[in-house]
């Protein structure tokens, strides 16, 4: 049988920034601000939009030889597989818009999600122009401001903008994901943001092979010259899967139950049914010091719990 030849031992080794993926390729820009399609050694690509890699040039392409490492990771889990976002983010932008209204257990997945990673999130709110729609579901982020999350009002609409500005401060010269369902907006944020974003996609597809390859579904952009911010826009926020996660470590992921469960009567208590739980007492209560938690959260939190104690289904 004949084995593949593999790279020269003398091909130098780069550092490159994975600037989009696409099953098991990567496009890899290297410093000079040239890309180059790369592929792992074996069939696993491990290597996400975000990643420093090491890479050896391999013919028209290159091969992945090492992943510097990271300082964080956003990822979400299922039964079946992992779906990696992101890596080496200061933020995360949760994109929701007051049509069509967001599911708040999406948004309460997501958070979770970020506390694990340890990476801020932020929660925009768009389509304020629409002040009926939008007033009600700005009301249902207060138990988030509550919880001490960052939430900005966006309106992209050409006679009522506003909270534009606000982004643009929020994002710059930081590695920001977004995140949202469709119909929130997401891509009229991006065009606004990134003027020259077509002529980016169309530099990606070039670099592509026109169509040799499949479709990048994350993406990397610069925000200006300077290169010291950039926006990665994902999709995937549908479904988002807490099986990396145990279910005794949920409450302390939750911001607002977080702060009531050292004072339970028992140390490894759950917070479902156990006596003198603190959690539960705080349950739609409020005072001066300290905050209630929403009903709506805690059912939640027992929801979750309950689904992350299941064993694994093969």
């Amino acid at each position: 049988m004949k084995q593949r030849k593999s790279p020269s031992a003398s091909a130098a080794t780069q550092e490159g920034l994975v600037i989009g993926s696409f099953g098991r390729h990567v496009l890899v820009e290297d410093p000079q601000g040239d890309t180059r399609i790369c592929h792992p050694k074996g069939k696993r690509n491990d290597a996400v939009v975000g990643d420093r890699i090491l890479w050896q040039a391999s013919e028209d392409e290159g091969r992945i030889v090492g992943i510097v490492d990271r300082k964080n990771l956003l990822f979400r889990q299922d039964e079946m597989r992992t779906k990696s976002f992101a890596a080496n983010l200061d933020q995360v932008c949760l994109f929701l818009g007051a049509t069509p209204e967001f599911s708040e257990r999406q948004l309460g997945r997501a958070l979770i999600a970020c506390e694990a990673a340890d990476i801020k999130p932020t929660i925009v709110l768009n389509k304020a122009d629409l002040s009926a729609e939008f007033a009600r579901n700005w009301a249902r982020l207060d138990a988030y401001r509550a919880m001490g999350y960052a939430t900005l009002a966006l309106s992209l609409a050409a006679d009522q903008e506003q909270g534009l500005s606000e982004i643009e401060a929020l994002i710059k010269d930081k590695v920001t994901l977004i995140l949202g369902p469709s119909g929130a907006g997401k891509s009229s944020l991006i065009n606004r943001l990134l003027p020259d974003v077509q002529a980016h996609t169309q530099q990606i597809s070039q670099a592509l092979n026109s169509g040799k390859h499949t479709t990048t579904s994350t993406t990397w952009y610069w925000l200006d010259q300077s290169k010291r911010g950039a926006i990665i826009d994902s999709p995937g926020f549908q479904e988002f899967g807490l099986h990396h996660i145990e279910a005794t470590q949920l409450a302390s992921l939750m911001p607002d139950l977080a702060e009531h469960t050292g004072q339970c009567k028992y140390y490894n208590c759950t917070h479902r049914s156990e006596p003198e739980c603190h959690v539960r007492s705080a349950v739609g209560e409020s005072s001066d010091n300290h905050q209630h938690i929403y009903p709506a959260r805690y059912q939640m939190y027992l929801e979750w719990f309950e689904e992350l104690s299941q064993p694994p289904r093969y």
